[in-house]
């Protein structure tokens, strides 16, 4: 793609990034076939490609976003899903980043919308804050449909969360089983310890049971996911660097650092890109990320003992990959491999590439296109004839409660329990329901 940026903008390192993103897109449109709200609208604006032009139109330019620009780019999930089949290797990622945090300085949104979006950035990314506000939340039930679209999805939302998960037991640090095999760090995630819990304690037993120390790192509360994909770029990076700082001293006794919720594991994987001209915290975020391994990808470098205290064969799982995860960190075959190796039976969900719809504060923000892309989504897994749904991160999880009345989970829970730990709270009225006790024996 032929750009058109002047000498003056190109002294800007992230202008020059643009340009060069920019200049890699040969418009063959690929892009448009694997992404989702393309296939739900059918608009050229709606597509990767069509995006790239109106990015580039405005970078270019250095216009002020107007309304139908940021309609077609808060549209965008980002999912990653153009990034996957693109031929040319089109970084869509960190120029939609960047497009964000442009519109972000640039574009006056109305005051309850941008009311609502520093609501988000302010609570979701702290456990304390979104603990309280998810109680809250139960006494504006009875008013739900007098509220904006918005605030509706969010309580919709709340009613899949579990406040009694965030009450479990949680230290600092769980000392693994002799012989230690080595120290791991635990990203717990700021909305997962609150809600889901259990995710966490079972990805702490199941790597306790095989030998690694797990300490928590959990200072700081976010990865800084949630404010970075609003375009709250210096807020996001002002949280980066607290993490940097909190963690630099345990960094060289960590083997890895394991994210157990996928949008994180992207986010963290990404720090050293984010800093990479910073001469302070460069350094330590390239470590980060270079540590940084998701609990999947983790689990299949290590041999791990299996008990199988259930007959997991028993059970067909239809493992829903996070995009964060195939696209995002081109993570596949690792839990489908780890879930068979368990002794559970796998199943392939059609159109497995596209996104259910939650990727972070977009099922709040964007929640008719959300149900669309749900609905869509829990129709294929049901379509499988599967009796549980996996999933390796948690706003997924929450997404398709609201549309599948199958039991889902994250599969470290699957495996934890197969491997001697307790059957996942999501299937204990499934088990005196369509499936027989039998199976649980």
């Amino acid at each position: 793609m032929r750009t058109q940026f002047s000498p003056a903008q190109l002294l800007d390192p992230a202008t020059r990034e643009v340009e060069q993103i920019l200049r890699k897109c040969v418009h063959c449109g690929f892009c448009n076939a694997t992404c989702p709200t393309y296939t739900l609208k059918g608009d050229e604006l709606d597509g990767p490609r069509g995006r790239i032009y109106l990015l580039k139109d405005m970078l270019e330019n250095e216009s002020r976003p107007d309304t139908k620009v940021v309609k077609h780019i808060d549209r965008c999930l980002s999912c990653l899903s153009c990034m996957t089949i693109c031929p040319s290797g089109v970084d869509y990622m960190h120029l939609i980043d960047h497009g964000r945090d442009y519109i972000e300085k640039h574009h006056n949104r109305k005051l309850i919308d941008k009311l609502f979006r520093q609501i988000l950035a302010s609570i979701l990314p702290s456990p304390n804050r979104f603990r309280w506000s998810l109680k809250l939340s139960r006494l504006a039930q009875p008013f739900i449909n007098y509220l904006p679209r918005s605030m509706k999805a969010g309580l919709n939302l709340a009613q899949q969360s579990n406040l009694e998960s965030g009450k479990q037991t949680f230290e600092s640090t769980y000392p693994g089983e002799s012989p230690i095999k080595g120290r791991i760090g635990l990203i717990p995630g700021c909305a997962q310890q609150v809600v889901a819990n259990e995710i966490n304690m079972a990805s702490i037993r199941l790597l306790n049971r095989n030998g690694f120390d797990v300490e928590l790192l959990a200072e700081s509360e976010c990865c800084a996911a949630i404010e970075h994909h609003l375009g709250k770029t210096s807020q996001a990076l002002k949280r980066v660097r607290t993490n940097l700082k909190d963690w630099s001293s345990r960094l060289p006794q960590l083997d890895a650092i394991i994210s157990n919720a996928s949008g994180c594991g992207t986010m963290l994987k990404d720090y050293q890109h984010l800093l990479k001209g910073d001469d302070e915290f460069s350094t330590l975020a390239s470590q980060v990320s270079n540590k940084t391994m998701d609990v999947c990808e983790f689990l299949v470098q290590h041999e791990f003992s299996i008990n199988h205290n259930v007959l997991p064969e028993a059970f067909t799982v239809a493992y829903q990959n996070p995009c964060s995860m195939q696209h995002g960190q081109k993570i596949n075959e690792q839990p489908t491999n780890l879930l068979k190796e368990f002794g559970f039976n796998t199943i392939g969900i059609p159109d497995a590439h596209l996104c259910c719809g939650s990727a972070g504060t977009y099922n709040i923000l964007q929640s008719e296109l959300a149900t669309e892309l749900g609905n869509k989504k829990a129709a294929s897994i049901e379509s499988t004839s599967a009796d549980l749904i996996a999933s390796g991160n948690l706003g997924c999880i929450l997404q398709l409660r609201q549309y599948s009345d199958l039991p889902i989970m994250h599969t470290v829970q699957l495996l934890d329990w197969a491997s001697g730990g307790p059957m996942p709270p999501e299937l204990t009225d499934f088990a005196s329901g369509e499936i027989s006790e039998e199976k649980y024996s």
